[in-house]
């Protein structure tokens, strides 16, 4: 039977910070537009700040939905599933933000996340419900190990590839909408004709 707590403490937290993988949603402002579900999973990405606040860190990636949809309206869910153990689901329903590694800000949050390579910002969540149900329907599943892909992908490129990456992808959301696009970005130079 699912249950509405009054924040995040004790088991409840316990069971957030170990799950493998969790999930957000968000979705633009208005009655169309694209609804965004991404999963997340790199080990220690996630944090608990207090009973009613969460960040974790968003990497450079091939989209910026979340931070495009916060920036429109800040609704954001987070959702966390058993996927060994007794069945739960949690969901976080939230109002969020977002710190860029550009903000000063940023230095106050990134020593508390072990992966950094590849790290565009720091998505904080401000949670006004926290909900638990049953679980009953998710797959019992083994974790196999961590994939060490896409921040291996983003250290490769260094900090000036993944500057060139994001505002290539990441600059408009699908419904174009301004998502991340604070990286600084070359001016041509005029036309001496």
């Amino acid at each position: 039977m699912g249950k509405v707590h009054d924040g995040i403490s004790g088991r409840l937290r316990e069971f957030i910070e170990a799950q493998k993988v969790f999930f957000v949603a968000t979705a633009p402002s208005g009655s169309d537009g694209h609804v965004n579900v991404s999963p997340k999973g790199i080990s220690g990405s996630f944090v608990v700040l207090d009973e009613h606040t969460v960040a974790y860190l968003d990497y450079t990636a091939s989209g910026a939905e979340t931070i495009a949809h916060l920036r429109d309206n800040g609704r954001i869910t987070l959702m966390f599933c058993a996927f060994s153990g007794p069945p739960n689901v949690v969901r976080l329903h939230g109002t969020g933000r977002f710190v860029t590694l550009y903000d000063d800000e940023f230095a106050g949050y990134i020593d508390m996340f072990p992966e950094k390579r590849g790290a565009r910002a720091v998505i904080v969540v401000d949670v006004y419900r926290i909900s638990d149900s049953c679980g009953f329907g998710v797959p019992l599943m083994d974790y196999v190990g961590e994939r060490d892909m896409l921040p291996a992908h983003m250290e490769r490129k260094g900090a000036d590839g993944q500057v060139t990456y994001r505002v290539k992808k990441n600059r408009v959301s699908l419904d174009g909408l301004p998502a991340f696009d604070y990286d600084p970005v070359s001016e041509p130079e005029p036309d001496p004709m």
